[in-house]
């Protein structure tokens, strides 16, 4: 058989392999590395024999460089700036604190626990610093983590890449030159990231220069143009300084991403194809590669070494890099769970091997075999189990808490006060400044803006937000914002007062909730409020009566007598959704309309002294509490 069609016929395989594992991977909603992984081996010399890696030769270095530079670059592409800046102390500390903690830590359990000898220990160390944002990223989309974590998990992944690749090359020129000065590592490192954070700034800069101004050129066109020089950079980089050409396509993308190019969802969309491919083919090709016997060679102690790393050194280093942060214990255990590695350490390691065994130095197979046992450690287990840590944690996105409001009314500052009293985060959004005053009198977080700018909804932090609720005085309108958060952010709850069905269409049910109850005549009801013929009430569903209970309040309701404002089932607070199916245990806090006039004015609340309180009804259960902030700390049963 020719050469070049068995070469052929390898990248025909790989390619098939590849993709079908990211098939069967989103029909069982796992982790798509894990199949790649064992599909790899599967099909490999230790398998049935089918791929022969090493029948590329060079090119498969090659295919690693130039695909890595697209993975890396994608990963650029996601990093946002401002959202970022949310957590940068944090990731900056996870970058440069963590890397040290995990370079030291790894190293110590490689030489203890592995008996591998320093050198090698600290090689090994310098690989698996990084975390894989090939596999951290399709993990979030899948389990849909709260936003908080997900922003640092995806940002130490792609930042710390670069960082971590280069680091481990510095520490191999060590190795191979014989220069144990640290002062000569260090300066060899930041050189490299200098180099890189240059030209891919500047490139960068290019690429989106020419999404903005080449009008003669095609989408697809300029698509292909922004491959063409990312690779050139890349090349550039490396030629002036080797290994820097990582550093270069990660800014390269940041930079890209971040400078409001229009068009740029159809190069994500065309780059976030490529990374599939890119991945699928070097992860086939190097698990291939991977021998079993020398990963069973390594005995206990390396597998040992791997749980030490996941067990006791990430959680140092959580620990340490997020202590003066606002992240609670359920985030912080997440981040010390979720860190698997991917293929950058992958193909730095098989090109280790590759270097260590040209200059007569043992261990290049060992280093190679104990990162690939670090990865499939981390990817199974922690791919497999991290949907299930996040939901026993309560960290998914479906568990975020807080609310973004907009529309300033008497009502909505009554809805807002809920939020507020259970301690949640809530930001108001009015383009009218004095109504915000009010909101700004109970200690609110306003914003003076117009909720149909996304800017102004991200800098509400929606993104990491439970609730979105639009409630104007304008339904039309309502609905256009509750559509644009919905599609701009996706919250899990995505609310507005608008004067329709919402199992009208499809595109609303499925988006956007009716708040409340439908057709809501919330002028009526806020003039209500500011007239104080209102009353608050609550009730909590019972076993016993829940028909009766579920029968009265639906009739008041029909009648116009009552709105049911938040519903509270098992500790989480939420707005009442127009379409929602009641359950026992359910406790409703409602506003009833009171004709008989009342002394107290504008009881949504401007002041402290103006707390609309809540009295005890004859037509339903309720419970007596002066102050709002009573609801949630007092749960007797009235009736």
């Amino acid at each position: 058989m020719e050469a070049s069609f068995e070469i052929t016929l390898q990248m025909a395989i790989a390619v098939l392999a590849g993709i079908s594992a990211q098939v069967l991977a989103a029909y069982f909603r796992i982790p798509s590395i894990v199949l790649l992984l064992l599909l790899g081996i599967l099909f490999g010399s230790d398998g049935i024999g089918l791929l022969h890696p090493h029948l590329l030769g060079t090119g498969l270095e090659v295919i690693v460089a130039l695909a890595t530079a697209i993975i890396l670059f994608e990963g650029g592409l996601n990093l946002d700036l401002r959202e970022l800046g949310r957590v940068s102390v944090s990731l900056q500390l996870l970058v440069t604190l963590g890397t040290l903690i995990t370079l030291l830590g790894g190293s110590m359990a490689a030489h203890w626990l592995g008996e591998f000898p320093w050198n090698i220990a600290f090689l090994y160390a310098s690989i698996v610093v990084v975390t894989g944002p090939t596999v951290v990223g399709p993990l979030l989309k899948q389990i849909n983590v709260d936003r908080q974590v997900a922003t640092l998990l995806e940002g130490e992944g792609v930042l710390i890449d670069p960082v971590g690749a280069i680091l481990a090359f510095v520490v191999l020129d060590t190795i191979l030159n014989g220069d144990a000065d640290p002062i000569n590592a260090i300066v060899g490192l930041v050189i490299r990231l200098g180099v890189g954070a240059a030209i891919g700034g500047a490139g960068g800069y290019l690429m989106s220069l020419i999404f903005k101004r080449a009008d003669f050129l095609s989408f697809e066109l300029k698509n292909l143009v922004v491959l063409a020089i990312l690779w050139s950079l890349f090349t550039l980089s490396q030629m002036i300084r080797s290994e820097s050409g990582v550093m270069t396509t990660v800014v390269a993308g940041s930079v890209f991403a971040n400078s409001s190019v229009p068009e740029e969802r159809l190069l994500r969309s065309f780059k976030s194809q490529l990374t599939i491919l890119s991945v699928s083919v070097l992860f086939i090709l190097l698990a291939a590669d991977l021998s079993i016997a020398s990963v069973l060679a390594l005995g206990w102690g390396s597998l040992f070494t791997v749980l030490a790393l996941m067990f006791v050194v990430r959680p140092i280093n959580i620990l340490l890099c997020t202590w003066n942060s606002d992240l609670n214990w359920r985030q912080k255990v997440f981040l010390s769970w979720v860190a698997p590695r991917g293929i950058v350490a992958a193909s730095v390691a098989s090109f280790f091997a590759i270097s260590l065994t040209q200059r007569g130095i043992n261990g290049g197979d060992s280093i190679k075999a104990l990162v690939f046992l670090t990865i499939i450690t981390t990817v199974v287990c922690q791919g497999l189990t991290a949907g299930w840590v996040a939901r026993w944690l309560k960290i998914t996105s479906k568990d975020a808490t807080g609310a973004v409001i907009v529309g300033c009314n008497p009502l909505s500052l009554l809805i807002a006060r809920f939020f507020q009293e259970r301690g949640e985060n809530v930001v108001m959004i009015d383009t009218d400044p004095e109504r915000l005053v009010e909101a700004e009198a109970q200690n609110l977080r306003v914003i003076a803006s117009s909720g149909l700018d996304a800017a102004v909804l991200e800098e509400a932090g929606l993104a990491s937000m439970g609730t979105f609720l639009a409630m104007t005085s304008n339904g039309e309108v309502n609905f256009v914002l509750a559509q644009r958060a919905s599609e701009e952010f996706n919250p899990p709850r995505v609310l507005a007062v608008f004067p329709r069905d919402p199992q009208a269409s499809t595109s609303v049910s499925n988006k956007v909730s009716q708040a409340f109850i439908p057709d809501l005549a919330i002028k009526t009801w806020n003039e209500y409020l500011n007239d104080g013929r209102v009353k608050l009430g609550t009730t909590t569903l019972t076993e016993s009566e829940f028909s009766s209970q579920n029968e009265r309040i639906q009739e008041m309701i029909k009648t116009g007598a009552l709105i049911p404002l938040v519903v509270e089932r098992k500790e989480r607070l939420q707005v009442m959704p127009a379409k929602y199916e009641w359950e026992i245990g359910d406790r409703i806090i409602y506003l009833l309309h009171d004709p008989r006039p009342k002394l107290l004015k504008r009881l949504s609340g401007a002041t402290q002294s103006t707390r609309l309180s809540l009295e005890k009804l004859a037509e339903v259960e309720e419970v007596p509490l002066a102050k709002i902030s009573q609801l949630f700390t007092t749960d007797t049963p009235g009736g």
